[in-house]
Parts: structure tokens; sequence; C-alpha cells
């Protein structure tokens, strides 16, 4: 799962990467650039719109009429697009449907714009089933997967033939299966060659992966059995290969990627600009080494170029970014205790820090060698936050922060290619995101009425702010964390205290951003009742703070970040407005794991406890993300052991609920069942709520959010009254 917390965000943004430099058609940005970055595509009122920046004029590229297929009475319902590099053809993503978490399946259509056409590809397939279309480098083709095999369309003669034929549900060609995709974000699955003769792709056998078995209760009247690949702690992975398919000729030739190909994932491959190689990330099973290979695809060489260790972990590259005319590429890593970024030759053999400093790099914004300038997102001195930094992409600049100090709080900033303009995105705790259209090289907007300056004198901030503060543990770690007092605060009152916890590696919860402090899951106002509402962020956390604050939790999920949130929360306990007799704890997923381990293990701190969707037992996680964090449970399974939360559920003492969905293929209802197990051998008793077949998002069906909405309210209410005394 990434074990990721339940977004409280009042705007949900979905955010889908997919690490491919090729045409295609699920957009990689936010702003769908022009290819000259002087402008960029939108879609407005149904059609395909050019925009051209500075004075934002705008042009229909496609109207609803050329959008509507004969036959049809109303245009396609356009959920991403593509315009070729020379402008004639727009290859069009339809009608999406979801595999796992994301709508990456849908239908495709190809507009070409010179000859006023509109054809769907791969009509001859399932409705539905396309996945991935990406134009060839001279757009002459649609290459697509469907059903688990590669297919690639002739535009000119309108024909298609399959590349792959061996596909099955559990023999993937061209995608992934299900913990490549979750784990390691790895949805798309093949690539463009350069000179558009042929195709780079992933194979996954999951042919081993033995099935986890969910039962369906609901829906017949006899329960049927729904099975899921997944290979749990401790089992093999899915067999990896890299093929290289000769578009002419439908025959694949197999990289010879060094080393065993179960005991090493390969989350990333890419070829190298301009060449006939390809290059490969390749991650052993425990996921502290990784090599870099680069292979040419002509005489079938494959030599190693770069390898970097952890004692903790690595982690899967970015997406690659080339420079020096495909001689050099931008790599990401934490080797010298900061997340900086080096530029690297291709033969691996010169090495340069970008980044030169005490300071994480958060994420990279731009590469801009024309002016060899390297724009990126960091917060040296405040990790809740976010800012725009720059420094020289020859490794000799300073770091020069782009964003005006007079805006605190997290700024996004999606720059076209040219590295002039940009879409600059503000917001903080208390400010709802505004947005301004800027110039990059002078920081002016493009209008004064839309600038940060006249929008924020507009935006009305409430009454009741959230707070941040910082907090030291027992041991001397500081750590940041943000509290929303009720409304109408007496502090000669003492009022009930809700902690929101995730604390595993997956996410962040401090952070400077709108809807920080807002619980949606709280059916009603929760400063309006009278309660503290406050979150810490512990060890562990992906917060830019270095790389031991964040890898420290090695082999120590469930007991460094659980030490953390404790010692955190007595020291809070200390302040005189908190009631101590009414102190309660919440979370999700990562979140319901720590919030169990908090009851359980603190139970002289933690009064009420309500945990959705926990890992009660790390041994039934799947082997990816636990064996990436926990360590390899074939040496040693103690630490798994000593972090479960069903380990101490003999010491409850408070008031617990806990809830789950029976069809959650991520964190899988055998934990419920287990902790249950658990709970009632040492006759505790708690509260359970079950959901039949809701997934691990408890958000399918009629009346399911509002139902777990009241669920949760009732609960703390009862168990945790809110009001100060």
């Amino acid at each position: 799962m990434k074990q990721k917390p339940v977004i409280l965000k009042l705007v949900f943004v979905l955010l889908i990467s997919f690490f491919c430099a090729d045409t295609y058609a699920q957009s990689k940005h936010e702003v769908n650039w022009t290819k000259d970055g002087n402008g960029y595509y939108e879609i407005s009122d149904g059609e395909i719109v050019d925009v051209t920046l500075p004075k934002r004029d705008r042009k229909t590229v496609m109207s609803r009429t050329q959008l509507s297929p004969a036959g049809m009475n109303q245009p396609l319902r356009i959920k991403e697009f593509v315009i070729s590099a020379d402008g004639t053809k727009v290859l069009i993503y339809t009608n999406s449907k979801k595999v796992w978490r994301y709508e990456t399946r849908g239908d495709y259509w190809l507009a070409d714009l010179k000859a006023n056409t509109l054809t769907q590809i791969g009509k001859d397939r399932p409705a539905s089933s396309l996945m991935f279309a990406k134009l060839s480098p001279d757009a002459s083709k649609v290459a697509y997967v469907s059903g688990h095999n590669l297919y690639v369309e002739d535009l000119a003669t309108k024909t298609a033939k399959a590349l792959t034929t061996d596909g099955t549900d559990r023999l993937i060609n061209g995608t992934f299966d299900w913990v490549y995709e979750e784990e390691f974000d790895c949805r798309d699955g093949f690539r463009w060659s350069p000179d558009g003769t042929s195709l780079a792709y992933w194979q996954i056998d999951a042919r081993k992966i033995k099935n986890f078995l969910m039962i369906n209760n609901t829906d017949s009247i006899y329960p049927y059995v729904v099975p899921v690949e997944y290979p749990v702690v401790g089992e093999n992975p899915s067999a990896c290969k890299i093929g290289i398919v000769n578009v002419a000729t439908a025959q694949t030739t197999w990289v010879n990627v060094p080393g065993d190909n179960i005991q090493n994932y390969i989350p990333r491959m890419d070829w190298v600009p301009n060449t006939s190689d390809i290059i490969l990330q390749q991650i052993n099973r425990e996921q502290n080494t990784t090599h870099l290979f680069v292979a040419n695809t002509t005489s079938g060489t494959v030599k190693s170029i770069y390898t970097e260790t952890d004692k903790a972990w690595v982690d899967a590259a970015a997406d690659w970014e080339w420079i020096n005319g495909g001689k050099e590429f931008i790599w990401i890593s934490e080797k010298d205790g900061w997340r900086h970024y080096y530029r690297i030759s291709k033969d691996g053999k010169k090495q340069t820090l970008i980044n030169k400093g005490a300071y994480d790099v958060i994420e990279s914004s731009l590469v801009d060698e024309k002016n060899n300038t390297f724009y990126f997102i960091a917060s040296p001195a405040n990790a809740t936050q976010k800012y725009l930094y720059k420094t020289r992409l020859d490794g000799k600049g300073n770091l020069e922060r782009i964003t005006p100090s007079i805006f605190p709080g997290t700024h996004s900033y999606d720059i076209s290619p040219n590295g002039i303009f940009a879409n600059h995105t503000y917001q903080s705790a208390n400010i709802v995101p505004i947005t301004e259209w800027m110039r990059l090289d002078t920081g002016n907007p493009f209008t004064m009425e839309g600038s940060l300056t006249n929008q924020l004198g507009r935006v009305q901030q409430p009454k009741n702010k959230i707070e941040f503060f910082k907090v030291k543990t027992d041991d001397g770690t500081e750590l940041d964390g943000w509290m929303k007092k009720p409304d109408n605060f007496d502090q000669t009152k003492k009022y009930p205290v809700v902690f929101y916890v995730y604390g595993e590696p997956a996410a962040q919860t401090v952070t400077d951003t709108y809807g920080t402090g807002y619980n949606y899951l709280y059916a009603g106002d929760m400063p309006k009742d009278g309660y503290v509402y406050i979150s810490i962020e512990n060890r562990g956390a992906p917060a830019p703070k270095g790389r031991e604050f964040r890898k420290s939790i090695y082999k120590n999920i469930g007991v460094l970040n659980i030490n953390d949130q404790a010692s955190a929360a007595k020291k809070v306990l200390e302040w005189p407005f908190i009631d101590k007799d009414r102190v309660a704890v919440w979370g999700w997923s990562g979140g319901g794991s720590s919030t169990l381990n908090l009851m359980f293990q603190h139970p002289e701190i933690y009064k009420t406890g309500i945990a959705i969707a926990a890992v009660g037992n790390q041994l039934t996680y799947d082997n990816v993300y636990q064996e990436r964090y926990m360590g390899s449970p074939l040496t040693s399974k103690d630490a798994y052991i000593k972090g479960s939360p069903i380990n101490y559920a003999k010491n409850l003492q408070g008031n617990l609920l806990y809830i789950h969905g029976t069809g959650d293929d991520n964190v899988h209802y055998q934990n419920a069942e287990m902790l249950i197990d658990e709970l009632i051998k040492n006759q505790k008793v708690f509260q359970l709520m079950s959901y039949p077949n809701r997934t691990h998002s408890i958000n399918e069906g009629s009346g399911t959010r509002e139902h777990l909405s009241r669920t949760y309210t009732k609960f703390l209410q009862q168990n945790c009254p809110p009001g100060g005394k």
C-alpha cells in the first residue's frame, strides 16, 4: 500500500506517475505544456484548446464536432490527451476504468488533424481494455497493452498486430502485477525506442505467486472466493525480465540482466536518448543495494555503471533526466546524508554533486540545461513547508531561494519546458490554495489582479488558526506538530485531545497545507464541539530532515515511531489546558497500526482509540514494502514480531473501535481476525465495525462513507466526550 494515510484535504488531487519520457496520453504534469513551452493545452467545454502565454490567447485545436465520432451525437469525454510533436495528431484517452488504484485502462482514439479524421485505436479489442497507448516517435504508429499483451497499430494502413502472445492473467507483458504497482509505482511497462523500430518492455511472471483468498458473502446466496495475487513477507517476488521486441518481426530479445530475476527487482527502465541502449535500475531483494545497468540492444552487452548501498534501504529512482546530449543523467541519492541530486556520466565514471549543503531536495522542478540552472523544491529551515530554489547545474553554485519570503507555507511550481513561465500555487494550513501564472525569469505575474498578493487580500483566513509547534522526545529528538484548538478557547479550562497519527515511511501528516487540522471523518465540527486536535511527525516519516531522521525507523516500525509519538504526547499532556483523562488517538492503514500499538503499548496515555484498516501482524503484509523497511524475515522475524500490534493486544485497557473492510486487497481482513482472536484470548472488550466487500478506502457502496463517519463520531463522543471543563 505504501501504507498511505487517509488524505485529510478538502481538495483531493489524484497524482498518477508514469515513468516514461515517451509520448503518451496519461499526463505527467498538471499543466499540459506545448512543445516549445510558450503555452499549454487544456480541455474547455468539451474542446481541446491551445492557450498561448503570456497573453493567454486561445485557439481551438479540436472542436466538439471534431471530437464526436461518426454515429455518435456527442463528443468523447476526454480523460487525457497528447498531441504529436509535429502537431498533426491527437491521441485521446477516454472511457477509463480502474486497475487496482487508478484508472489506467480505457479506450483510445486518434485524431488526424490534417485529414480531419477520428479513429478508434484497438477497436477489435474489448471495450476499456487498452492501457498506456503511445505514439511512436514519428507518430506513424500507436503501441498499447491489452490483456497483458503488447500490440502495435499502423496508422496509415489501420492494421494492428500483436507483438507478444503469451500474456495471461499471471504472465504480464507491458504492465505490472499488484505489488510492483502498489510499492514501486510501476504501471506503464513499455517504452518506444528513439528510432521507433522496437519497444522495450517489462515481463512480470507472477505464476508462482500465491493467491490471497477473500470471501464475498453478500453478492450471491452462496459465497464465493475472490483471489488476489499477493506476495506476503518472506515469499519470493515475481520474476522480472526486460525484453526488446522488434516491431516489424514481433520477435523479442531478452536483456541479459545480471543477477537472479526473482531475487532482484527492476523498478525503472528507459532508453538512453538517441541510442540503441537502455538503462535500468536493479534493486536487490533486501533493497539495500541498487545497480544501474546500461544494455546495448544491438550487441547484447550489459554493463554495470553505478552501484549504491545503504545500511537501511535505497529507493526506486524518479524519472530519468538526460543532459549533455544524452552523455549524462540526473540521479538522486542520500549517500551524503541528505537527499541530493547528482549528474552522472553514462559510463558512471564521472559524478558531480549538484546540491551542496545540509538540506534535502524534496523534488526536482526543472533542469534548465541551456541556462545551467537546476530548479527544485526544498525547505531547509522548516520541514512542514515547501519553497522553490535554484542552483547551478554544474554543481558550482550556491543555494538561491526563488519563492518570496512574504508567503510562508507550501508552494508548488509547474514550470514550462523552456523555463520562462510557471503555474505557481501557494497554500498554507490557514490559506486556501491560490494560483498565479508568472514569468519565472522575472518573478512577476502576468496580470496584477491574478497575483498572489491581490488574491491573498481577498482570502478570508480563519479566526481559529492551525498552530504549529515543536516538541522534544525523552531522548532529545525535536519533532514537528500541529494543533487546532477549540473555538472560543478558554485557557482556564481542560479539553479533550485527539491525536491523528500515521507514523510510517510513506507520508507526512505535519505539513503547512490547506486541510491540515480538518478531520473529515468527524460528523460535525470538532473545534466547535470543543476538541483539541493534534498530529505529531515521528522519526521515519519522509520529512525533509535528513537521511538519519527518515531511516532511523529501519527494523523499528512499531517501536521507534511509537516511542516518539508517546514521548511527545506525554509532553503535550503537561500543557495546562489538556485533560489527561480524555485522550484519544486514531489513524488509517499504517496509522491504524500505530493507533493499535499506542493503545496497547502506552495504555497509561491513550484512553480511546479508533484504528482503521490496520496491519495487526507485520508478517501478513506484502514483501516489497515490509522487507524494505523491516529487513528480511528469512534472517530473523524478531523485528516483525516486536513491532506488530497483536504482540501487545493483551495490554489493552482503554476503549477501542476497530474498523476494516472485508474486501481490502491491500491490508487484508485477515489482520482484523488475527487481532480479534488475540483480544478475545486475553478477554479484552472492544468494538468492531466490518464493512462487507469494501476495499482499503472503505468508500464503495451507497451510504458507506456516511455510515463510517457516524460510527467514528459516535464512538469518539461517547468515550472521549467533547468540551472544556
